[in-house]
Parts: C-alpha cells; structure tokens; sequence
C-alpha cells in the first residue's frame, strides 16, 4: 500500500530527528537535544532504566562527544499512527550489540519531538536470526 504523502512527510521527519539524536555530536549538546526531545518525553533504555527529559539531558550532556561511541540504525520503518504521531522502528548496533529501537514523534506547536523511546537488548549480530519475527516466513 502506498503512503500518503501526509504519511511520507510525518514519517521523513520522525525518521531525520531520530537518526539526530544518534549523532555523537548533537548528543553532546543540551540544546540540540532539548530541542528534539517532548517536554513529556519518557525512555525505557535497553538497561531497563525509566529516563525522563531532564535525566537524558544530565546523562548526555556528562558524556562528551567522544564518550559517546557510535550507534549504527538499520532496518528502519515509520508509521503514521494518527496527525501528528509517528512510530519509528529500528535496529541499532552499537558496540558489537544489537538493540530494537521503537519510538514514539509526536508534532506539537510545529515541531517534530520524540515523546517516547524503548531500547532492548538483542544480543550479538550473530544471533539476530534467531528470534521468530527476524525469519523470513514470520510467526507460525
């Protein structure tokens, strides 16, 4: 099914502000952050940690543009859920691990912020196969 171009754009947004926040050097900086992240914004990190705003910003700020380590995405996917919202989808690797990414864009005021983010743990590139929805042929 084709997307509408309402869809495409809300998704293209989503997708650029996402593949932001991955970037050393906009992590390294409050404001950068601050201004791509909800002021409701909530994270469930891949440690099963609960981080809201203002803790993301104290964990990213103490963390140079060094410190950070590069985060590689694929396997990226967006849908408009409702005007307004989008869900985004990805896999991350990031020190010889893999993560499931899912996260929640919400447009307020005119501007694209993420509202809510998941990380969790999928273990070693090798073993991304393994789990049912990563086959092929899908779910039994």
């Amino acid at each position: 099914m084709r997307r509408s171009d309402e869809e495409e754009q809300a998704v293209r947004a989503a997708t650029r502000g996402e593949l932001r926040l991955l970037e050393p050097a906009v992590r390294a900086s409050p404001e950068a952050v601050r201004a791509l992240l909800d002021p409701e914004f909530t994270e469930f990190g891949a440690s099963g940690r609960r981080y809201d705003r203002t803790s993301v910003l104290a964990v990213t700020s103490a963390a140079g543009e060094d410190d950070t380590g590069p985060s590689v995405a694929t396997a990226m996917s967006g849908t408009l859920l409702a005007p307004g919202l989008v869900h985004l989808t990805y896999v991350s690797e990031r020190d010889g691990r893999l993560f499931r990414r899912s996260s929640l864009w919400r447009r307020t005021g005119g501007r694209w912020r993420m509202y809510f983010h998941q990380g969790t743990p999928a273990g070693e590139p090798e073993q991304a196969g393994q789990y049912p929805a990563d086959s092929p042929s899908g779910p039994d």
